[in-house]
């Protein structure tokens, strides 16, 4: 599939590295069809594009990279919906704010997106009871982060 951006020009994503969203990002539901960019001059961050607008792209994060002991709970509807087999085939990654001071860059660990890596089936979640909030500023943890290497996100279904 060739996909317009913006960002990157024109790009050329196989078929198997789409992503659908079985349940949209808020704000976007009426985008459905993603990919993700990585490369490693962006590491640890990523894009989350839009395959229907040139214009949506959003920087993602492992949460990990940051917060070693992030942990989602998710009940087994939510597994369901993303035709998950093995947990070990989820990747986490939560939504990046780059304001215009980067000193203010933050995280939303309230609504990661679960990502199947078998199917490539997606969607963002809302943790209501949890701990965890829509802007957690990154630049904070950093002086306390030994390295940048992300553990993994631990799903525990409930």
């Amino acid at each position: 599939m060739i996909v317009d951006s913006v960002r990157f020009g024109q790009l050329e994503i196989p078929d198997d590295k789409i992503i659908t969203m079985q349940r949209p990002i808020l704000g976007f539901e009426h985008l459905v069809s993603f990919c993700l960019i990585q490369g490693e001059d962006m590491e640890p961050f990523h894009w989350l594009h839009s395959t229907e607008d040139p214009n949506v792209a959003f920087i993602v994060i492992n949460p990990a990279v940051f917060y070693k002991d992030y942990r989602i709970e998710v009940n087994p509807k939510e597994i369901a919906e993303l035709e998950i087999k093995e947990l070990s085939s989820v990747e986490t990654y939560v939504v990046v704010t780059v304001p215009e001071d980067p000193k203010k860059m933050s995280i939303n660990l309230q609504g990661p997106i679960l990502i199947n890596t078998e199917n490539g089936f997606a969607k963002q979640l809302v943790l209501v009871n949890s701990d965890y909030r829509v802007k957690h500023f990154i630049m904070d943890e950093l002086p306390q982060k030994e390295t940048m290497t992300p553990a993994e996100t631990e799903l525990v279904e409930v």
